[in-house]
C-alpha cells in the first residue's frame, strides 16, 4: 500500500465518528467498482445506498469504512456521512496548511486546464488534483478527502448546475488561486436569465478565496466586468488573459499543424513562442490561462512550459487517433465526444475547417443539452459555422440536431439519425481513406457511441488483414 491516507483514529478525530477496529487508508472510494485494496470506503446515500455495498467493498480489500449504521467488519461510524466526507476533506486541506490550492471553473474547458495546470505543479513538486470530473457536492471534498500531508500544490475542479452549488464547494477548497475559463450558454435552462445567471453563478468562486488571493479572468469574455467586480468585490488581485493588448498573458497567434501547435503570447510584456500538443483553437486562451495560474502558484516559467508542451489531449476531449481502413489507408478520427455547447462546438468546428487535409472534413454531431428554449435556435445556428468551415459533410443524431439538419443545404447532409446509437453505422459506412472525421456532443446524448463506432473499424481492418 501507498504511505498512509488516514488512520482509524484520524478519521473518528475529522468527523466526529466512532472507530470500530483499528485500520489504516490509503486512499479514499465511494464506488466498488473502482476501489482499491487498503483504501477507505465511504458509504454514501444515492441511487443506491451506500450500506448495501460495504461487505463487497471490504471483501475487495478496502481497509475499512464510514457508515452511519452499524455493519461488520472495521469501520468508523458517523451521523451523516455526506457531512463526515466533508469534515474529512477540511481535515485534510488543513492538514496540509502549507500547500497552495487553485480552483477552476468555467463553462468550458474546466478538465482539461485543471489537468494541464496538474501538468505543471507535478513537475514543480509534490501535487494533487481532482480526477476525471470530480467537481461537485462529492467530488470536491472526496479530491480533498484525498490530499495528502504533503501536497505542496493542489489543483481543485468547480463545477455547477444551478446558482448556489460553487458556493459551499470553493468554501470548502479555500484557494489561493480562482480562474474561470470562460463564461457562456451552458446550463442556461435553470437560470431564468440564461448567461448572465450563469456569469454570476461561476463568479461564486472568489467567495471561497484566501486573502490576497488571485483571480484569473479571460478579458475576451462578454462577462468580464461581473466576474471582474465580483473578484474586486473578494478582495481578490486580478490577472487577465485574452487577446487584447493590456492582457497579463496576451495571444498573440495560434498556428496548429501536424497534431500540435504553435503559441504566440506575451506573458507581462515578454514575448515568447512555445509548442503545445493541443491543435484546437481554444487551446491558445486555454494556455494563458494556466500560465497565468501557474505563476500564480509560484511554478518557474520554463517548468509551465514543459508541462503545456507535453500535454496530451484527453480522452473525448480532442484526442486524435489514425483508423485503419479495412480496404486500405485509414482517416483520423477527432473525438469531441464528451461534452458539448454552443461555445465549444463553434471552436471545435472552426479547428476543423482551419485543418489542412487531403480527405473530406467530416463532423458527427449530436444534441447540446441544458441549453432551455433557445437550444432549437443554437442548434439551427450551428449552420453558420459549419458553412465558414467548409465542412464537406455532416450527420446529426437527436430531436434538437434536427434543426440543424434542416438548415442544412443538402450539399452538406451526411445523415441523420434519432439517436446517436443509429447514426453511428451511418458515418461508419461513409468514411474513406484520407478523411478527417469529429464527433462532438453532450455526454448524455451519446456521442460516445458513434466515436466507439468509428474507432472499431480500425480493430475490424486489423482482423482483416490477419485473417488474410
Amino acid at each position: 500500500m501507498a504511505d498512509p491516507l488516514w488512520t482509524s483514529e484520524e478519521i473518528a478525530r475529522a468527523t466526529g465518528g466512532q472507530a470500530n477496529g483499528g485500520f489504516t487508508a490509503g486512499g479514499v472510494s465511494i464506488d466498488t467498482r473502482t476501489l482499491e485494496p487498503g483504501d477507505l470506503f465511504v458509504a454514501l446515500a444515492g441511487v443506491r445506498d451506500g450500506h448495501e455495498f460495504v461487505a463487497q467493498a471490504l471483501a475487495k480489500g478496502a481497509a475499512g469504512a464510514l457508515v452511519s449504521r452499524d455493519v461488520g467488519g472495521p469501520a468508523v461510524k458517523v451521523a451523516d456521512t455526506q457531512s463526515a466526507l466533508e469534515a474529512l476533506g477540511a481535515a485534510a486541506r488543513e492538514r496540509a496548511g502549507g500547500a497552495r490550492r487553485a480552483a477552476v471553473t468555467g463553462s468550458v474547458g474546466k478538465t482539461s486546464t485543471t489537468q494541464a495546470i496538474m501538468a505543471g505543479l507535478t513537475l514543480a513538486g509534490p501535487a494533487h488534483s481532482s480526477v476525471k470530473s470530480y467537481n461537485n457536492h462529492i467530488g470536491v471534498p472526496l479530491t480533498l478527502a484525498r490530499m495528502p500531508a504533503a501536497t505542496a500544490r493542489a489543483v481543485f475542479e468547480v463545477g455547477m448546475n444551478h446558482a448556489n452549488e460553487i458556493r459551499p464547494l470553493t468554501r470548502m477548497v479555500r484557494p489561493h488561486v480562482a480562474l474561470v475559463t470562460t463564461v457562456g450558454p451552458v446550463h442556461t435552462e435553470n437560470f431564468p436569465d440564461g448567461e448572465a445567471g450563469v456569469a454570476r453563478a461561476k463568479a461564486e468562486i472568489f467567495e471561497g478565496l484566501e486573502p490576497g488571493g488571485v483571480a484569473v479572468l479571460n478579458a475576451d469574455n462578454r462577462w468580464f466586468d461581473v466576474l471582474a467586480a465580483a473578484a474586486r468585490a473578494a478582495g481578490a488581485q486580478i490577472r487577465t488573459f485574452g487577446s487584447a493588448d493590456g492582457c497579463d498573458a496576451r495571444l498573440i497567434d495560434f498556428q496548429a499543424a501536424g497534431g500540435h501547435a504553435v503559441v504566440q503570447a506575451r506573458l507581462d510584456g515578454k514575448a515568447m513562442d512555445f509548442p503545445i500538443l493541443q491543435t484546437g483553437l481554444h487551446w491558445g486562451l486555454n494556455a494563458m490561462a494556466v500560465l497565468l495560474v501557474l505563476q500564480a502558484m509560484d511554478v518557474d516559467l520554463d517548468k509551465s512550459l514543459a508541462a503545456l508542451g507535453s500535454f496530451e489531449p484527453l480522452a473525448g476531449r480532442g484526442a486524435e487517433r489514425e483508423v485503419a481502413l479495412a480496404d486500405g489507408g485509414g482517416f483520423t478520427l477527432i473525438d469531441e465526444s464528451y461534452n458539448a455547447n454552443p461555445i465549444s462546438m463553434a471552436s471545435a468546428i472552426a479547428t476543423l475547417g482551419a485543418r489542412r487535409s487531403q480527405g473530406r472534413r467530416i463532423v458527427a454531431l449530436t444534441d447540446m443539452l441544458e441549453l432551455g428554449p433557445e437550444a432549437v435556435a443554437f442548434h439551427a445556428g450551428l449552420a453558420e459555422p459549419l458553412a465558414a468551415a467548409s465542412i464537406d459533410l455532416v450527420f446529426c443524431a437527436g430531436p434538437l440536431m434536427k434543426s440543424l439538419w434542416d438548415a442544412l443545404p443538402s450539399t452538406r447532409r451526411g445523415g441523420y439519425a434519432e439517436t446517436a446509437a443509429a447514426l453511428a453505422s451511418q458515418v461508419a459506412g461513409a468514411v474513406q481513406a484520407g478523411d478527417v472525421v469529429m464527433v462532438k456532443g453532450s455526454n448524455g446524448s451519446k456521442a460516445g457511441l458513434v466515436a466507439e463506432a468509428l474507432a472499431a473499424l480500425g480493430s475490424a481492418a486489423a482482423g482483416h488483414g490477419e485473417a488474410r
